[in-house]
């Protein structure tokens, strides 16, 4: 007899893991210099509106076709409809190229906040080429990629329940304390409610209709990415999810959840570089060194910055984990249902693999830094690979399967499972058979020209 699937033992316990699915370093890096860069409040409100109908139409899609299949998502996609089975493998991609990347940076925020913690804060901020430095010699961002990425693989070896549920239902919420917490305490130093205003207030000047549409793709991308979609990971944990809990709700939750801690982020980033720059918004514009150049030096010139800088890498490296987490399990689940193994054999596999592949990420900023593919370097590889490609088609092709195949009507029989009526019913049609698809050509369009 064939045993049966471990699944989710509540409701909150999944919201809790599909939320600490979503949010992740792109929430709490990402969002902030995105929406600092497009305008402040233009961003935050097209932003808000996407999430409401763009990024809940393709969740509710992604977690109804794993409850309905209760399975990984390369057989899920072959239960919905057998002329969509090449859906799967392409879907299954985009986990095995981001999970090991994904822990090469959990792997510096794991440095920076043992740095912090051990009272040497100041001497990330004291010597500029700190960061570069670090990911220069490969030794210790293999060290602490390699201790992430076990932290990780130790979670999901425990299963669902005992790992995944139960570590979900403990760090989310010490996340949004702390997230809260943080963002309260932000708002007391001298200059942030200008820098607030600067993040929430919309800015006009300038504002044209070319700039409004680089704004909205940039907050599809931004969402794509924040809220794990096309990645696998809510197909996988909708196939764990318990028939008797309510779909629609618990997505509405997890957006609020996922939303609302991005905000948060942004709260504490913004203001804090605003003020500690004197009021310079290019210094808002450091891109990925904003997190690991830029903020230190903030954390080494304000009060208490020691103290902060913990809590807040602390907050990073949670969040960090909680999605790793998902998108491990996500390739476990793969490899235990594609080769009938058990989780333990599955996961040291994918650890194995996770390290393997995560080495070149590693050795791409030391010992291989000379080495390039199509001029960038194995994890900017990786990551544009994934995200501005894979994804976008995974997405258009799922609506095209849902909303041209197997019509809509598959995705809200599965929401009305046990449920008097689908609240958004009308506008999910919409979504998937037209704005979604648009959506998703208007990205990879973008996409290509932005790569020339």
């Amino acid at each position: 007899m064939e045993k049966k699937k471990e699944g989710f033992g509540s409701k909150i316990g999944f919201v809790f893991a599909a939320a600490g699915s979503a949010v992740g370093l792109g929430n709490i890096w990402r969002f902030p210099y995105l929406a600092a860069k497009y305008g402040g409040g233009i961003f935050l409100l097209i932003y808000l509106i996407l999430a409401v109908t763009f990024g809940f139409s393709l969740m509710i899609t992604e977690i109804a076709i794993g409850r309905k299949t209760g399975k990984s998502v390369i057989g899920a996609y072959k239960d919905v409809d057998k002329r969509f089975t090449f859906l799967g493998p392409i879907a299954a991609i985009v986990p095995f190229i981001i999970t090991p990347y994904y822990c090469v940076i959990g792997g510096w925020v794991l440095k920076y906040l043992t740095v912090f913690v051990v009272g040497s804060g100041k001497s990330v901020a004291d010597e500029g080429s700190f960061f570069g430095s670090f990911i220069g010699n490969w030794f210790q961002p293999t060290l602490f990629f390699v201790i992430f990425a076990f932290l990780t693989a130790l979670v999901v070896i425990l299963g669902v329940q005992k790992g995944i549920e139960a570590i979900s239902k403990i760090l989310m919420p010490i996340l949004l304390i702390l997230i809260v917490g943080i963002a309260v305490y932000t708002m007391t130093i001298p200059g942030a409610l200008d820098g607030l205003k600067y993040y929430v207030l919309p800015n006009f000047k300038g504002f044209t209709v070319t700039v409004f549409l680089k704004t909205l793709v940039a907050a599809m991308g931004q969402l794509f990415y924040s809220m794990s979609l096309a990645m696998g990971i809510m197909v996988t944990y909708g196939s764990y999810m318990r028939k008797e809990d309510s779909l629609e709700g618990s997505v509405r939750q997890i957006e609020i959840f996922d939303t609302a801690v991005a905000f948060l982020a942004g709260m504490i980033i913004v203001p804090a570089v605003f003020a500690f720059s004197g009021g310079n918004a290019e210094s808002l514009n450091a891109g990925p060194s904003l997190m690991f150049v830029t903020l230190p030096n903030v954390f080494k010139t304000m009060k208490g910055g020691q103290i902060v800088g913990a809590f807040f890498f602390s907050l990073v490296a949670l969040a960090a984990l909680t999605s790793a987490i998902s998108l491990l399990e996500t390739i476990v689940s793969i490899i235990c249902e594609r080769f009938k193994i058990g989780r333990i054999l599955g996961t040291l596999i994918c650890f194995a693999f996770v390290v393997i592949v995560g080495l070149t990420s590693v050795f791409g900023y030391s010992i291989w830094n000379e080495v390039k593919i199509f001029g960038y370097q194995f994890l900017d590889f990786y990551d544009f690979v994934s995200n501005n490609v894979i994804m976008p088609i995974v997405s258009l092709l799922t609506c095209v399967l849902i909303g041209y195949f197997v019509k809509t009507k598959f995705v809200e029989d599965e929401v009305l499972y046990g449920e008097k009526k689908f609240g958004a019913k009308g506008l999910y049609k919409v979504m998937i058979l037209a704005i979604c698809p648009i959506c998703m050509i208007v990205i990879l369009i973008s996409n290509f020209f932005l790569s020339l």
